[in-house]
């Protein structure tokens, strides 16, 4: 995280902390670098003053500040101290080294689909326990998620609600980022923890693309997006598509919830850790998904992690389901129905009276003679030197009787 000078007019010490840096300031005051006499670094926010003076803002404050202390989990910046009767009123976090995730993809470029579903998963599951405190974020994005050594971190709750709260500080002004609020902040209506599911599909959307789905424009233009079109996910990764695109919903009862959502990114992470395909043409994505068998990824992908290697593996029933459409349709599709859709994991068998464990290895370069001959000719010598030795010794002992 960027850090800078002290300014002339900024505090040297706050509470029982005394301050060093400048972590950034934003619409509700200035966060600083501040240390304890421990030792122990915090970020520590002052509330700018003519929020200060407005009493309605201070008992918000103080409901939010009471609510953040109710949060419980390792994916969030735990809360050290606070002051609601200050002057100017603050609260101190547990500070957490690592650049945002902002600033790593600004750096970087898009991050790979597999580490975008690692961090979504951390995230999500992080969420889970903010929702079960009864708080909504609602200010979910790609500058308030620092990305620590342990994982990621959910930072700055200035302005997370209780659930069911309304979006709005003041009537027509909607509290967040454009492009990264849920069409029922921009609308006025209750937050809910769907609020925050839009908000990290949006996010971990930007990760993916290192551009938001709601592309650019002034506060006006891009509000008016979030709420009447569609995001744009075409740089998104194919295995991550379907799920952000469920989680940018426009109603908040069609997107997934946190514990599926981190449920369904593990998942994906861990597929996509094992080095399968790149993604497929953003065309071609809702036909395959819908051709795939939702509750089979983990033994497909699996199969596919072990034959990937040589032209064999390449032609082999698991991963004759995804190539079917990114190889130029080399075979009928409706061929390949019955063998992907079938109970067993090497989609490519047409016949029985073979042992499972022997199907990706022994299937031909067409898929529909399971069936060796070769092999078979092995297992036929196999069998007759097998029974003349046995023969052979059975006349040898009668020999020796005699």
């Amino acid at each position: 995280m960027a850090m800078m000078r002290l300014r002339r007019e900024d505090p040297r010490t706050v509470g029982s902390f005394r301050l060093h840096r400048r972590l950034g300031a934003g619409g509700m005051g200035v966060v600083y670098l501040g240390s304890d006499r421990r030792g122990q670094r915090v970020a520590l926010k002052v509330i700018r003053p003519d929020l200060a003076e407005d009493q309605e803002f201070r008992s918000r404050f103080a409901r939010e500040v009471s609510a953040a202390r109710r949060i419980r989990g390792g994916c969030t910046a735990r809360l050290v101290a606070a002051d609601l009767e200050a002057d100017r009123p603050w609260f101190a976090t547990q500070y957490v080294p690592g650049p945002s995730l902002h600033d790593r993809v600004a750096d970087e470029g898009p991050l790979r689909a597999a580490d975008v579903a690692a961090i979504g998963a951390a995230l999500s599951e992080g969420l889970v326990a903010v929702h079960e405190a009864g708080v909504v974020h609602r200010d979910l994005k790609p500058s308030n998620i620092l990305l620590s050594p342990k994982g990621p971190r959910i930072i700055d709750f200035g302005i997370a609600w209780a659930t069911g709260a309304s979006t709005l500080t003041h009537v027509g002004t909607a509290v967040g980022s454009p492009g990264f609020l849920a069409p029922e902040q921009v609308r006025g209506a209750a937050v809910t923890p769907a609020t925050d599911v839009f908000s990290l599909g949006a996010t971990l959307a930007y990760a993916a693309m290192a551009d938001s789905p709601f592309g650019h424009g002034s506060s006006e233009v891009m509000l008016y997006r979030v709420v009447h079109e569609e995001p744009q996910l075409h740089g998104v990764p194919d295995a991550l598509a379907p799920l952000l695109s469920a989680c940018l919903a426009k109603d908040p009862e069609d997107r997934p919830s946190t514990l599926q959502l981190s449920m369904r990114l593990k998942e994906i992470a861990a597929r996509e850790a094992q080095g399968l395909p790149e993604a497929r043409p953003p065309a071609q994505r809702e036909r395959i998904e819908q051709e795939r068998p939702t509750d089979r990824f983990t033994e497909r992908y699996t199969e596919r992690a072990t034959t990937q290697g040589g032209t064999q593996g390449r032609t082999q029933g698991p991963s004759s389901r995804p190539s079917g459409p990114r190889t130029g349709g080399s075979r009928p599709q409706g061929a390949q129905a019955p063998r992907t859709t079938g109970a067993r994991t090497g989609g490519a068998r047409t016949g029985g009276g073979r042992p499972p464990a022997r199907t990706g290895a022994r299937t031909t370069s067409t898929g529909r003679r399971p069936a060796n001959p070769r092999l078979l000719r092995q297992r036929l010598f196999v069998f007759v030197v097998v029974t003349l030795v046995v023969a052979l010794g059975i006349a040898a002992a009668q020999a020796l009787q005699g």
